[in-house]
């Protein structure tokens, strides 16, 4: 499970206020939802694209602090995808996750994965 955070001096309730209706505009239908760390996070047991098997998203709260986004895509085998002729629907997939985060955290994909790059070495021991 991965957790998002937003640009600076934004909140994840301004950027999506209807989580579930997004979630459900991107990947389909709600069918559920599971309990993450504490938090009520919604599941798509069957995405609308064949390349995800299972999405879990929704909003991680901390007291005192502002929300993250939650999310975990389970993907299928690339093999098993292609071999069923869904190749295209690859690129669909990357681009839902892409546009979806976004939407989310106003952060484009280089932008996260330099804070997620830079949580990694806060997280580092020093030697």
């Amino acid at each position: 499970m991965k957790q998002y955070k937003m640009r600076r001096g934004e909140h994840l309730d301004e950027r999506m206020p209807d989580l579930k209706g997004s979630i459900e505009e991107y990947f389909g239908e709600v069918t559920g939802t599971e309990e993450y760390d504490g938090h009520e996070l919604y599941v798509v047991e069957e995405p609308e694209n064949p390349v995800f098997e299972r999405i879990v998203a929704g909003a991680a709260e901390y007291a005192g602090k502002k929300d993250k986004l939650a999310v975990h895509f389970e993907e299928r085998p690339a093999e098993e995808v292609i071999a069923e002729g869904n190749a295209d629907a690859a690129a669909d997939a990357v681009d839902a996750k892409n546009s979806f985060l976004l939407e989310a955290t106003g952060r484009d994909a280089k932008s996260r994965r330099d804070s997620l790059k830079r949580e990694v070495e806060d997280d580092a021991p020093d030697y």
